[in-house]
């Protein structure tokens, strides 16, 4: 009889598996965590819809939504509320809220700045700067004021690119120039129409700077079905755009040279991330205004949350914080200051200030 006998170091290896790729548990926990944001949304978008100042049962919503949508019969006062206003307010604040994220996560990723987001950079001031400019001197409102922002973002972040590639045609180091001449072009551009603002602010009357004022602050009272479905439109270009530059973007990170060795075109990458990053950003600030630091806050939040760059993981950030102040905004705030709604930009706005102070705070312990 034949007797098997091994060695120790095969018993070993046979009673210890080997321990999963490094890359693969990191992408494990990337999905799980994102899996959780994900839920967290959805039950964000249930709270945001059920509760509030006025509540609808889980029976009622799902009535009311197939009645709609069969054409059956109407709850007095709740279809319309539910249909009318509080679903296209979530899902215009969903859908702006995803493409602020995408937006401050590729400029911060891009750039390999955290503060490089849309707010701090101008493209919102450009934006601001046009709808205002339709506003005030041309009496403008609804679409119109949409596609003024949209036109002023676009152009501003055009200036902004020719004046940052302009200013490094002298040569020298090209790892980080470009993103922190793009930077300051950017924060330059943006003091300069802050002044514009404040100047055509002062010229209009007191109605229309009051209307200026609300869309300078965020808001979604203007959210409808119509402004959700542009928003819808525009994602279903951007997003597949955004992810299929996330793979070149990962190796921008290791910065240009590194990148071009990998066989990346460093140049078209950044302008293609350049192009979608504002356009995402453009079209949510024309459907609701420059929603304060929303694309600042959704990238270091999901970086910290999964421990990694991850665009799906910033995007549903970025719709968390919007439905969440929008709610706080809309619902608690009034209990608080004696009946005043909010803008949700002044929540999120309030928000931007205490984490930009931990940011720095966590960082500087890390470096020490």
């Amino acid at each position: 009889m034949r007797t098997l006998h091994k060695l120790p170091t095969e018993l070993a290896v046979n009673a210890n598996p080997s321990p999963k790729h490094p890359h693969q548990l990191s992408f494990r926990r990337v999905r799980s965590r994102t899996f959780v944001l994900a839920l967290a949304l959805l039950v964000m978008f249930a709270v945001y819809v059920l509760l509030g100042s006025y509540t609808v049962t889980i029976p009622d919503f799902f009535t009311i939504v197939i009645n709609h949508l069969t054409g059956g019969e109407k709850i007095p006062g709740a279809s319309f509320i539910v249909m009318e206003h509080k679903l296209p307010r979530a899902a215009v604040g969903t859908l702006i809220g995803v493409a602020f994220g995408l937006a401050g996560a590729l400029f911060q990723t891009m750039l390999r700045n955290p503060l490089a987001s849309p707010d701090i950079i101008g493209i919102s001031y450009g934006a601001s700067a046009a709808a205002v400019t339709a506003i005030v001197i041309f009496g403008a409102s609804g679409a119109v004021v949409s596609a003024a922002a949209l036109g002023g973002a676009l152009g501003v972040a055009a200036i902004i690119y020719a004046i940052s590639r302009s200013a490094g045609n002298g040569g020298g180091n090209r790892g980080n120039a470009a993103g922190n001449r793009l930077i300051l072009a950017g924060v330059g551009i943006a003091a300069a129409l802050h002044a514009v603002v404040n100047f055509l602010m002062t010229r209009a009357d007191i109605r229309t700077a009051a209307d200026a004022l609300v869309w300078l602050n965020g808001s979604l009272n203007s959210a409808n079905w119509e402004r959700a479905g542009i928003l819808a439109a525009a994602l279903l270009v951007l997003i597949p755009a955004a992810m299929f530059l996330s793979g070149p973007l990962r190796m921008l990170e290791l910065g240009d040279d590194a990148a071009a060795g990998l066989g990346i075109r460093v140049n078209a990458t950044r302008l293609g991330l350049v192009v979608t990053a504002v356009a995402l950003s453009a079209v949510a600030t024309a459907a609701a205004g420059p929603v304060a630091f929303v694309a600042f806050l959704a990238g270091p939040i999901s970086r910290r949350f999964v421990r990694k760059l991850s665009l799906p993981a910033s995007a549903l950030t970025g719709a968390l914080i919007v439905l969440a102040a929008d709610f706080f905004a809309s619902n608690i705030a009034p209990l608080i200051l004696d009946g005043t709604v909010l803008p949700v930009g002044v929540i999120s706005g309030a928000l931007g200030a205490p984490f930009l102070l931990w940011l720095l705070v966590t960082s500087n312990r890390k470096e020490a």
